[in-house]
Order: structure tokens, then sequence, then C-alpha cells
């Protein structure tokens, strides 16, 4: 039986981020993926053209569903759009206490649309980061978060220091919106270590930080100790955008199935 990791996010039509980056990733990592679905949105490569967030109460139930009859081994969140699915997922998972989660504060998409309602960000303070095993946010994130400006790698290392304080056993801040090579800083209360990639020229990032948070959820799940699943996620990050490819006018996805489709010819 393979083991389950749960992903608790948005539904992304045109297949690049989101539930749907989740499940491939889950997928490429030997995974059998759930979902439960907080939003569905329809956006394409360009932009996010609408959204509309589910009631609270469904989403918990998808959770209920789920963990009442599978052994979730990890959890990550995604998109949760409003503050009252952040406050109901916390409660639902604080119920389950799954044996790890992954909190990507999903707020703004690659197209610079939107993702969370306002009052949704101090939910994610009380709520849901003091449940957290990791939190990745990117720079935009962590600055949200904070109420402060992230601008260099040592305003990174900084936040990630602050952000634990808030109750995450770990912090990753995403460095990809820096210039040079991607540089993340993590950060476990004992561990300072800055995990870097060489930056890859293509504008196919769609879904990166699905992707990168769905991989370290999905070696937790497998057994990897909490730093080696953060230095694995970026490496199997780091290909899917090396082997990304366009779908259509705009940011195409990474290849979330590159360990499954090298050497088949497929890009």
């Amino acid at each position: 039986m393979p083991r389950i990791a749960l992903t608790v996010a948005g539904s992304d039509s045109g297949g690049g981020a989101g539930i749907q980056a989740d499940l491939l990733t889950f997928a490429a990592h030997g995974l059998h993926g759930a979902s439960a679905i907080t939003a569905v949105t329809a956006q394409n490569s360009v932009a996010v053209l609408d959204w509309v967030a589910l009631d609270p109460r469904m989403v918990v139930a998808q959770i209920d569903a789920v963990a009442a009859d599978m052994a979730v081994a990890a959890v990550k969140t995604g998109m949760l759009a409003t503050r009252g699915i952040v406050s109901a997922v916390a409660d639902a998972l604080a119920r389950w206490r799954p044996p790890c989660l992954v909190v990507d504060p999903v707020m703004v998409a690659k197209s610079g649309d939107r993702l969370l309602d306002g009052d949704a960000e101090a939910a994610y303070r009380e709520r849901l980061l003091p449940l957290a095993t990791v939190a990745t946010p990117n720079l935009p994130e962590a600055e949200a978060l904070l109420g402060r400006a992230v601008r260099t790698l040592a305003d990174m290392r900084e936040a990630a220091r602050a952000i634990r304080t808030l109750g995450p056993r770990a912090v990753v801040v995403k460095g990809g919106h820096l210039e040079g090579d991607a540089v993340d800083i993590f950060w476990d209360g004992t561990r300072l270590e800055e995990l870097s990639a060489p930056r890859i020229d293509t504008a196919h990032t769609h879904g990166t930080g699905c992707t990168y948070s769905a991989a370290i959820a999905a070696r937790l799940a497998l057994g990897d100790e909490l730093l080696d699943a953060v230095r694995g996620a970026k490496a199997y990050l780091t290909e899917a955008i090396r082997r990304s490819y366009a779908v259509g006018r705009g940011h195409g996805p990474v290849d979330h199935l590159h360990p499954l489709t090298s050497g088949s010819g497929r890009r």
C-alpha cells in the first residue's frame, strides 16, 4: 500500500498549480494523493480570471472523509482563500493531528492576482502556523506575515527566525524573487541553512511554490528527516523547472512528473 498525502488547496483550471500540481508531485514521489478542495479558480497561463471559495463546512467535510478512512502520513495546505477556511482547516487538523503538516501560505498567484482575503493573514498567524511542521513563505508572503520588508538574504534570515516564533517547527523562506541563484533560508531553531540552486532561465515557473511544498510533504511522508526533505524537494523542483514547458501564452508549468518520464522522450 502506498503512503498517503493530503493536499488542502485550490483547484487550478490551467493545471499548473494548486491541487493539480500537488497531486502530480505526490504521484512523482510514489504516493497516493488525496485532496480537499478549498476554492475553484478560473485561470490559465496568463491570469486568474475569477475564483470562488467553498463553504468552510465543505472543506472540513473533505478532510474528515479522508482522515477517517486513510492513514494520512502528511498534509500540505495551499490556497485557503478566506479567514473562515483557514480557521476551519486549523480546527480540523488540530483534531486529526497528522504526523507532518506543511503550510504554504498562498496569497498571490504568479500572475500577481491575489488569492487570499485580507482577514485571513491574521488567521494564518494565530491558528495555522502553530500547527505546522514547516512553513514555506516566499518573500511577499513573509512580508505579509511579518508586516515588514523582506528584500535581502539578511532580511530572509531574520524573517525565518521571526516566523518560527509564530509556532512552526521549521521555516523555509523562499528567495526566488531575488536576483542571482535561487537561495532559500531554512531555520528550525538550531540549524540555519542557505539552500542554493542555479537560477534557470525560463518564464515557465507556474506552480513552483505549490510544487516545492508538496514535494516537502511527500518526502516527509516517506520518512525523510526535515532538512533532508527540504533539500530533496528543492533538487526535485530545480529539475522540474529545468524541464518546464509552455502550454499557453503566459507562464507554463514545471514538469512535475520528470522522475517518471526521464528518458521517455518527453521534455
